[in-house]
């Protein structure tokens, strides 16, 4: 657990200390091997799963530990706190994110089969949404789903899908028909839970500049067949699905967020201590003080927000916190870089060194200001949404 205090933390401290216990056991230099060799971490993700965590949110009936969204997002902070960064909450929560998906529009069958695997760790579900003409714009994608006597065939392009060279299954949104003249751009859009190792689909990474030991790519469907049985959902409600679980998965990335920042403070201030440049600690310096002080405070107002967040899902479902998740998600990536970014000062040169790690969390957390929602429509939708001005885009 950390020593720099924050209140949020007593909230399943338990959990707490177990995931930390867990991730004990790999050391920084183990997050920074498998990033240097584009290596997945198997041994990493064999241990989470054994010990239960990738089936939090799971219902017990599944196998499951039948937690809630405090349950997830405390193990996913934790996690993120304990040297691995998004190498290792990537590792784990993308097969996570089919989860509320799935309880709210699987069908039973789908759920019996589906979720005992995904708690197991004996099935890795990545989600191909993204197109590289489509971007942020979902309800634009070409990707198409043609109607067979039995089934569908699809055909077209995902990008930026992570996990898809280590995945065996990927919940991917294809058209299935074009909306009537008035009706929503999302209609007709369809959920499919396809298999990725298929003759059918081509896998290419794309090479990065961080988070490497868990690998994004290009995915191509070539007439990939999928049976009627492998639709998640209503045929062409697919992206109003989507968007039951999209505030779910900010605060996931919030409390990631959140574990990143606790880190780089905690790792810069103990640096700050044991470092002596002019005869005198640097943390005496109140040019090193202030700016982690600062970050502290950023972080510690960001966490707040983010379980506020967590307790109104709990109280009033995903689809009535659309501010608190959206500031969430702003908030603590925002302060995540920024205390990352403030640890790369303190340590000075040795912040590009990559025996203290810092330089990786850096690339990390920058990478949180991005994805999975970009932080200008988090401000659009703000300003849209809470503020009543008019659509900007």
């Amino acid at each position: 657990m950390s020593v720099v205090p924050f209140p949020h933390q007593e909230k399943r401290r338990e959990l707490r200390s177990a995931v930390a216990a867990l991730c004990g056991k790999f050391e920084p230099e183990y997050w920074e091997a498998c990033d240097r060799d584009h290596r997945f971490p198997e041994e990493f993700f064999r241990a989470f799963a054994d010990a239960g965590y990738l089936g939090v949110l799971v219902p017990e009936e599944f196998g499951g530990g039948g937690g809630d969204m405090l349950d997830q997002v405390a193990v996913l902070e934790e996690l993120a706190a304990s040297g691995g960064a998004l190498n290792a909450c990537s590792a784990v929560h993308i097969p996570m994110l089919c989860i509320p998906t799935l309880l709210a529009f699987g069908s039973a069958g789908q759920r019996a089969e589906i979720l005992p695997k995904i708690a197991s760790g004996e099935l890795f579900v990545t989600f191909g949404v993204t197109e590289p003409d489509a971007g942020t714009d979902t309800t634009r994608i070409s990707t198409k789903a043609t109607p067979t006597g039995d089934g569908w065939v699809i055909t077209g392009t995902k990008v930026w899908n992570s996990g898809a060279l280590r995945g065996d299954k990927v919940l991917v949104l294809a058209r299935t028909s074009e909306p009537a003249e008035g009706e929503r751009r999302g209609n007709g859009l369809t959920l499919f839970l396809a298999d990725l190792r298929a003759d059918t689909v081509d896998i290419r990474e794309i090479p990065k500049i961080g988070r490497n030991a868990v690998a994004s790519a290009e995915v191509f469907f070539r007439d990939h067949p999928v049976t009627a049985d492998q639709v998640v959902g209503e045929v062409g409600q697919g992206f109003y699905h989507l968007l039951h679980s999209l505030n779910g998965e900010r605060l996931l990335i919030s409390a990631e967020a959140i574990g990143l920042g606790r880190w780089a403070i905690e790792s810069a201030t103990r640096y700050a201590e044991e470092r002596v440049v002019f005869g005198r600690q640097i943390g005496r310096n109140q040019a090193v003080q202030h700016p982690l002080a600062a970050s502290y405070l950023r972080l510690l107002a960001a966490a707040e927000v983010v379980y506020r967040a967590v307790d109104e899902y709990t109280e009033k479902g995903g689809g009535a916190i659309g501010t608190l998740a959206n500031a969430a998600k702003y908030l603590s990536s925002e302060a995540g870089f920024g205390a990352c970014d403030d640890a790369m000062q303190v340590f000075g040169g040795y912040a590009y060194a990559r025996e203290y790690h810092i330089g990786r969390y850096w690339i990390e957390s920058r990478l949180q200001r991005i994805a999975p929602v970009n932080n200008q429509m988090v401000l659009n939708y703000i300003a849209e949404r809470s503020l009543g001005l008019p659509r900007s885009y």
